[in-house]
Parts: structure tokens; sequence; C-alpha cells
């Protein structure tokens, strides 16, 4: 396992309530209500762990992608990501999930862009913490 041997920065959220609850950063730049989704027989009205997930996850794989173009002086006329995280069962019953990216990086050879896409799953922090825990599919659209 890898330590942490130079901290770069650290995020502190306070949650309390769970999926029904708030969550607050110390610098109150994410300052959410946490609601169970319509979907999981819940009332909506705010966001939810899967999306946090899913809007993080993308934000720092986004991230990565971008270090590797910048390493290797390729140009592109901008990256997205769909990001869509699932909950599910697993056979035990147990709570899982999956992840799966569409990542569109317009100006740049599919080829090219599948590279990136490949290596940034070595360089994102995301990716590899949940390496060989859950399923994460990237998929190169556009």
């Amino acid at each position: 396992m890898d330590k942490i041997e130079k901290k770069l920065y650290t995020a502190t959220v306070n949650v309390q309530g769970g999926r029904e609850g708030k969550a607050v950063s110390t610098d109150d730049n994410l300052n959410v209500d946490l609601r169970f989704p319509k979907e999981l027989g819940g009332n909506g009205g705010g966001t939810n762990p899967e999306q946090l997930f899913a809007a993080g996850f993308a934000a720092c794989f986004e991230g990565a992608m971008g270090t590797i173009m910048r390493t290797k002086k390729i140009k592109s006329e901008g990256v997205s990501i769909v990001s869509n995280v699932t909950l599910g069962k697993d056979a035990n019953d147990g709570y899982v999930l999956a992840v799966a990216f569409d990542v569109t990086i317009k100006g740049v050879d599919r080829s090219v862009a599948q590279e990136i896409v490949d290596e940034a799953h070595n360089v994102c922090p995301y990716a590899r913490a949940t390496r060989g825990n859950i399923e994460v599919v990237s998929n190169v659209v556009g």
C-alpha cells in the first residue's frame, strides 16, 4: 500500500445525518443537503453520495488526463467526462458501486485519446484507490 510521504492538501467535510443530512466543508465552499434519491424511495431535493463521488472522481480523472496531455504536449479543443456511478447489490446482497466514464477529448485522434485515458488510470488517485475494489470502465467517445 502506498503511504503519503508528503501531504499536499487535506479536505475536511463535516457530515451530519448521513443520506438525510448535510455536508459542509470547513471553508464552506461545499455546503449541500444530502437526500435519498427518488429512485431509492426518498424525496430527492438534495444531492447524494453517488453524485458526489461521480463528480469528485471525474474531476480528479480529468485533472490526471490534463497532466498527461501537458507532459506529452498534446493539445485538445476541450475535455469532458460524463460520469456514471451506479449503486447496486452483489450476489451476497451487499452494496457495491460501479463507475462508467464516457470521455471526450475534442481535436485528438481516438487512439491517442485512448492512450491518455489508459494512462490516467495510473495517475489519478481515485482510479488508483478504486483499482481492484470496484468496476471502473472508461469509454472514449466523440
